[in-house]
């Protein structure tokens, strides 16, 4: 599986652009948001070779505007897609959506399997924001885009669904205005539900993610933009 940060607001590649908000490739299919500013997405996926006309999968985490805001600039180039989209964003833009993609479908409160071994954790509150799953065989990763739900409660429901432990984890932890205790008890918890890989980045805090280092030394992952992980 291959990981691509295609949008972040830390920066791994001096040659691409760095805004708030988060998108990242899986494989060279699957665009999981869109950040914040669509014609940098656009940039950034060209210069890292990737041919948007190419996708065929949009997944959407939540609606907050540092995810959605490259939506617009991805089905301007292919409306040959399947967008995977949470009952939380606004009904009226679902509508629109319809009209420029292959097929929508709507992700409620309920785990879904979305194709193949491909997951949805189903919508979580608050603001309500599903995560994607993947099933690797042995074990599950879990790409998140804010994690307002709680990364651990994220983590939970997603071994849960698959049956399998989740080793790997990859997104936004969204603790960048929490207090020192709060992440060492996060850090705590992800390591005991058998995390054994990290990639906090995005509104996951420069605290937090120096300590996520520290705790995971040589497992833990760097984010940013221009960032390929391959596991």
């Amino acid at each position: 599986m291959k990981f691509s940060i295609v949008f972040d607001n830390y920066l791994a590649n001096e040659k691409l652009e760095s805004f708030w908000g988060f998108s990242c490739m899986i494989n060279e299919n699957f665009l999981f948001d869109t950040g914040s500013n669509g014609r940098a997405l656009v940039r950034n996926m060209v210069k890292m070779g990737f041919d948007i006309k190419k996708l065929e999968y949009l997944f959407i985490s939540h609606p907050h505007w540092d995810h959605i805001g490259g939506i617009d600039s991805i089905v301007d180039i292919n409306r040959d897609l399947t967008l995977f989209l949470p009952d939380s964003l606004s009904q009226l833009y679902i509508r629109d959506l319809k009209t420029l993609s292959k097929e929508v479908k709507i992700i409620n409160e309920y785990p879904r399997k979305l194709f193949d071994n491909f997951y949805s954790t189903g919508i979580m509150h608050p603001i309500g924001e599903h995560s994607l799953v993947i099933d690797e065989g042995d074990f599950g990763i879990v790409v998140v885009g804010c994690s307002h739900p709680g990364i651990v409660n994220i983590v939970k429901r997603a071994k849960e669904i698959i049956n399998k432990p989740i080793i790997y984890a990859i997104g936004g932890f969204h603790l960048f205005r929490s207090k020192e205790e709060e992440i060492v008890e996060t850090v705590k918890e992800l390591k005991l539900l058998g995390v054994e890989y990290i990639t906090p980045t995005h509104c996951t805090g420069d605290l937090a993610i120096e300590m996520f280092k520290s705790a995971y030394k040589e497992n833990y992952i760097p984010g940013g933009v221009g960032r390929i992980i391959e596991f």
